[in-house]
């Protein structure tokens, strides 16, 4: 069975910030400067846990729970700066102007041009030719995925179940003539290649200024993905590729028609005849990446909102039994200090948290939904002031109604802050609960309203995962604050 592998009785704090919300001029968030400067700003407000979001490259509504592959990383975050200083590239010719919105295809077209200049360098030169061959012989997704990205792009972006089906069929017999796509191929390994590498460096850095670092894993994957495309039969699907069912929630605290993911549903059935080899080697892949994994939507491992392809909306639906038991022990069988999180938000039957408790994992608890609930926090849990689908703080405080507003005031001057701010009383009640583990959104960090807020369940696109910070000083400023905060919970 698993346990949280910190050190003996230390309760630790952490911080949620996207890395595409990291500040720059390169259109997003890099692995480069900003990332070791916020890095350097957690060690020494106290900080030992950083979150971050999934960072495989980005599908349908930049969503980052909708990925292309499980396994590849988004050349979005790859630091030019870097591949100067490698040099692949001269010195910049221009960069992007710092705005605190991601514009994703402004920022894609500036990158592209200068990415395939570095990529001919790298070829040119032949430096870390060794190198290269090296990771992606070890890595067998990264040739798969290659030709997955080269084939999409030349049928403009679309699913893998709508291109002609010679090409749809290559991941199986691999007869389909791909030769005129090699140059293509080689530069998008070349890209995973240097996202490793970027991403291995910053995340020593952060380990060894004493910062774990928590990875985000979604339960499902996409339908346009190298996962479902290479393992379709992991999947129910027909014939050409579409889904039978897709997932989802149903109606609840978010939306009223329930939530409508679209991603296809696993085929238990031929999971457990292969031993959960899909899962097995998502997740060990997963370990190398990151110290900390939360899972989320744990409560699928109990079981999972089944709709019909065919539905608009989640109303309609079941709920299924997976074999999460049996799945669970395999993983920790393979690896024994794998250290997860559940997410265990919402309506949830005992069920769920039984099977979480079985395997000693630490679930999720978020002040704005139990407020009023303190009594219900326990020393297993990460506690969030919210998380990248809830308002800001600031935001959900002036949403409520007049007297929920006065409520909530009220029972956050029992924190003993009173001359605080709302915002400031929520962390410091978060900072002091009895969990292990107390997470905080940067944006909740800042006092930002809602327009810091990442995501709208629910809803796709714009402006959901578009907030980005513009300057890490803001942060800075608040730094002698928040130790302060972090000292009086004794997370230090």
């Amino acid at each position: 069975m698993n346990c949280m592998k910190t050190k003996q009785n230390q309760r630790l704090a952490g911080v949620l910030m996207p890395v595409a919300s990291l500040p720059g001029t390169q259109g997003a968030g890099t692995l480069g400067s900003n990332a070791r400067r916020f890095v350097d700003f957690l060690a020494r407000t106290g900080f030992h846990i950083w979150q971050v979001l999934p960072l495989n490259p980005l599908g349908y509504g930049n969503s980052p729970y909708q990925p292309l592959s499980s396994y590849a990383g988004d050349p979005l975050y790859i630091d030019l700066e870097q591949l100067v200083e490698e040099g692949y590239l001269p010195k910049l010719p221009a960069v992007l102007p710092l705005t605190d919105r991601i514009d994703y295809e402004a920022a894609r077209a500036f990158r592209d041009p200068l990415l395939r200049q570095a990529f001919s360098a790298f070829e040119a030169k032949g430096l870390e030719q060794g190198a290269f061959e090296a990771f992606c012989s070890a890595q067998s997704w990264v040739y798969p995925y290659a030709v997955f990205a080269a084939l999409k792009e030349q049928n403009g972006g679309k699913c893998w179940n709508q291109w002609p089906q010679e090409q749809r069929d290559w991941i199986v017999n691999r007869r389909y003539d791909i030769s005129g796509l090699e140059t293509d191929i080689r530069f998008r390994m070349f890209l995973q290649y240097e996202f490793a590498k970027q991403w291995k460096a910053l995340k020593e850095y952060a380990n060894g200024k004493g910062i774990y670092v928590a990875g985000d894993i979604p339960f499902y994957v996409g339908l346009d993905s190298l996962d479902v495309w290479q393992g379709r039969d992991s999947f129910l699907l027909d014939q050409r590729g579409n889904p039978d069912f897709v997932a989802g929630v149903p109606p609840d605290y978010f939306s009223p028609t329930g939530q409508r993911w679209g991603n296809p549903i696993y085929d238990w059935e031929q999971l457990q005849k292969d031993g959960f080899r899909f899962w097995l080697d998502r997740i060990s892949y997963s370990a190398t990446l990151y110290d900390i994994i939360r899972i989320d939507h744990f409560r699928a491992f109990d079981t999972f909102w089944k709709i019909p392809a065919s539905c608009p909306t989640a109303v309609e639906g079941e709920w299924i039994e997976p074999p999460g038991y049996e799945l669970l022990d395999t993983l920790f069988q393979r690896m024994p200090n794998l250290w997860l999180i559940a997410e265990d938000l919402g309506d949830l039957r005992p069920e769920v948290l039984q099977l979480r408790d079985a395997f000693h994992l630490p679930g999720m608890n978020v002040a704005q939904f139990t407020l009023n609930r303190r009594g219900s926090v326990t020393r297993n849990q990460v506690s969030y002031t919210g998380t990248h689908d809830n308002q800001t703080v600031l935001g959900w405080y002036r949403s409520l109604k007049e007297g929920d507003r006065w409520w909530a005031a009220h029972q956050l001057k029992k924190t003993g802050r009173r001359q605080a701010d709302v915002v400031e009383r929520m962390i410091q009640m978060v900072l002091d609960c009895a969990s292990d583990y107390a997470v905080i959104p940067a944006m909740d960090l800042l006092g930002l309203d809602d327009s810091g807020r990442l995501n709208t369940p629910g809803t796709v696109g714009s402006p959901n995962w578009e907030w980005r910070l513009t300057e890490l000083e803001e942060l800075e400023r608040r730094r002698g604050r928040l130790r302060c905060l972090i000292r009086h919970a004794g997370r230090l």
